[in-house]
């Protein structure tokens, strides 16, 4: 539970940090995020998580970001498994399914 919450801490941290220059600027703001999860146009960021850990044992989220891909908000994580590679996800937002992992 302790690596749960510890988890989902350095995610809520690293979505609190202001996007960089390199982001692609179709990436929401936090404020635009927050406003996406209060309208229920996104799921909140710990359930996504929550969703990839469940699929993934032991695999640890290390950054999040909120876009749009296609017309539609995409989570886009940055995974690192248990044997150490590191691996991008896509969450659909609105849904919570996993649409592709790298």
């Amino acid at each position: 539970m302790a690596r749960v919450r510890l988890l989902l801490a350095l995610v809520v941290l690293a979505a609190a940090l202001p996007a960089a220059a390199a982001d692609p600027p179709a990436c929401l703001s936090q404020e635009q995020r927050r406003a996406a999860v209060a309208s229920h146009r996104a799921i909140p960021l710990a359930r996504a998580v929550h969703d990839v850990h469940s699929r993934a044992a032991g695999a640890e989220v290390v950054g999040a970001r909120l876009c749009l891909r296609d017309g539609q908000l995409v989570y886009l994580l940055t995974v690192l498994t248990r044997d150490g590679k590191v691996i991008r996800a896509s969450v659909n937002a609105a849904s919570g399914a996993l649409m592709d992992g790298r």
